[in-house]
């Protein structure tokens, strides 16, 4: 039978000789992932269960990065049943504010996961890890209370629409642009409950932290997972993270001759729609209130004028992202009047951003540097949004009252749009300035 790489990956998880589409599977998984406000209903529910003991203590992770560094004493008590349940369990991998950081960004740069990989979390964003050849997916928390007890999950197998990209693109083109271009064309439903497998010319070239942000806002266009074929740039990725951490896992690390090397959809593999995109004209976009397919060029939203920016989630808070803020943003002032807020996604994008001297420019200019958090992007704290005010983010959703008061608006963009339309006061393009 040919399989889609998503289907290939469901199989080798499950006992069974073949899958069909649309079959009710119970999969073994290779990682559960919580956070502060998913994970103590699943605590609650595994409590219930009577069972004593967690299925795997290297299988489990806990994240708290939503509300933390808590914000209030409800937000405290999330974070400690968090805590005490980590403790309790002896989990190798509960991060703590002072070593957490987003979980869809510290994940990966832990070596947490792997091509191949099955992984579901307890939080929508969860399909990021589609960008290194896993099928990760977001369930709820009774889902995830049953994975701690038996390490499994019962799933459906998805179909799969596949995206090809191709042409050259433009200056200040990235990723997230090219995934809000596939959420205008398709729509907030044009995946629903399906695989979006992202393929071409121009996502072979794609950086790790732009497939990631593509893979990201996959649930946007409501698909289960963004996935990516595994090539050189992933394992690349893969061996550099793993060598850094002096990871061992449980299983071998998957070497360049190793099997994941053709993981591959099959060319004749089913798939319920194909897309093919010339992205050689497109230029940086901006999703309008009140959708994130609501999408339109930076450079014709000129009268858009800004009380807010965010840069920053599990979208675009990694390094390359502030990189090219700071490098637009270098010796120049944000508007009177308006706040710039900056998040790295974690400790160690946080370190880095310090030594290469970015978070310096972002304060000299007028912004505010954050410890790692989830912040804003939900409306958590950290720069929520009154009565009226508009804020331009570089987050994943915009959806009315999102980040704040349901009379605000947020637009969402690439880093470059964002800091550029800092600096005017006004969604801009970057060659404006």
């Amino acid at each position: 039978m040919a399989y889609t790489i998503a289907e290939k990956i469901l199989l080798a998880h499950t006992d069974k000789k073949d899958i069909h589409q649309a079959e009710f599977i119970e999969a073994k998984i290779d990682l559960a992932l919580g956070n502060d406000i998913t994970a103590p209903f699943a605590i609650e529910e595994f409590r219930k269960s009577g069972v004593k003991r967690v299925f795997n203590n290297q299988k489990i992770v806990l994240v708290p990065d939503h509300f933390a560094p808590a914000k209030d004493l409800k937000s405290a008590n999330q974070c400690r049943i968090l805590a005490d349940f980590a403790k309790e369990h002896k989990l190798k991998n509960y991060f703590e504010v002072g070593c957490m950081g987003i979980e869809h960004a510290l994940l990966p740069e832990k070596g947490l996961i792997s091509p191949g990989d099955l992984a579901i979390g307890a939080d929508s964003h969860t399909c990021t890890y589609g960008a290194l050849g896993s099928f990760a997916t977001g369930v709820g928390s009774t889902d995830l209370a049953r994975a701690f007890i038996d390490g499994k999950c019962w799933l459906k197998v998805p179909a799969t629409i596949k995206f090809i990209y191709k042409g050259k693109l433009k200056k200040w083109m990235s990723g997230k642009d090219l995934i809000l271009y596939t959420i205008g064309q398709i729509g907030v439903d044009g995946a629903l409950g399906k695989v979006m497998e992202f393929s071409g010319p121009i996502i072979n070239k794609l950086s790790m932290d732009d497939r990631f942000a593509m893979s990201n806002m996959a649930i946007e266009a409501g698909g289960v997972t963004g996935i990516i074929e595994p090539d050189e740039i992933t394992f690349d990725f893969v061996k550099r993270v793993h060598s850094q951490k002096s990871i061992v896992h449980s299983k071998k690390l998957r070497t360049p001759n190793s099997g994941l090397r053709t993981l591959k959809s099959d060319p004749d593999a089913h798939y319920e729609k194909i897309y093919e995109y010339d992205v050689s004209k497109l230029e940086p976009l901006v999703a309008c209130p009140h959708l994130p397919s609501n999408v339109k060029p930076a450079s014709k939203l000129g009268d858009i004028t800004l009380d807010q920016v965010v840069i920053g989630s599990c979208t675009n808070g990694r390094i390359s992202d502030l990189r090219i803020a700071a490098k637009i943003l270098k010796g120049k002032k944000i508007k009177q009047g308006l706040r710039l807020i900056i998040i790295p996604a974690t400790q160690e994008v946080y370190l880095e951003a310090v030594k290469e001297g970015l978070a310096e420019i972002f304060v000299r200019a007028g912004g505010v540097f954050s410890t790692p958090t989830c912040g804003p992007c939900l409306g958590g704290h950290m720069g929520i949004l009154s009565e009226g005010e508009r804020c331009l983010a570089t987050t994943n959703r915009n959806f009315i009252g999102r980040m704040g008061s349901p009379k605000s608006e947020v637009y969402l963009s690439s880093p470059a749009v964002a800091v550029a339309s800092a600096i005017k006061g006004r969604i801009t393009h970057p060659e404006a300035l």
